[in-house]
């Protein structure tokens, strides 16, 4: 198939839906169509998204408040329990990558908008001056902490 730069968005989401499909397929998953597809979808969510400002967090709530969505539905669309999503949307957990690759199916996005540094708020961090937690799980072995 031959594509062009998307113009439209029917044309985008045509061109996402063409992506989803090659993506399932172990035998295209790794064509030049997927990487020229990616291409093409990336330079559109760069030109016409507004989320590349905000925060991964921020951008999740302002797609559900766009879809009229609340966290229970979010919860059924990721397939987390209800728990789960409120921690990540208070920001006490970090999106895992298959949230991440729910999120870009599910609202058409590139999954870099999901994919990005944001601060977590965790019992570590209270307890510790200026040692925000980023969107990745870290060990701590011993702390000296006041009780």
């Amino acid at each position: 198939m031959e594509y062009k730069l998307i113009k439209s968005e029917s044309q985008y989401e045509s061109y996402c839906n063409k992506l989803h499909e090659l993506v399932k397929n172990p035998l295209t998953r790794e064509s030049d169509d997927v990487e020229l597809l990616t291409l093409l979808i990336e330079k559109w969510d760069t030109d016409n998204i507004k989320f590349t400002k905000l925060n991964p967090i921020e951008t999740i709530k302002a797609l559900m408040a766009e879809h009229n969505l609340n966290s229970t539905d979010l919860s059924k669309i990721l397939n987390l329990s209800k728990g789960t999503v409120s921690k990540m949307l208070n920001y006490n957990k970090g999106l895992s990558k298959e949230t991440i690759r729910n999120l870009s199916v599910y609202f058409k996005l590139n999954q870099e908008i999901f994919n990005q540094p944001y601060k977590l708020e965790n019992e570590i961090n209270r307890k510790i001056k200026d040692a925000p937690l980023m969107n990745t799980k870290k060990t701590i072995s011993k702390l000296n902490l006041p009780a």
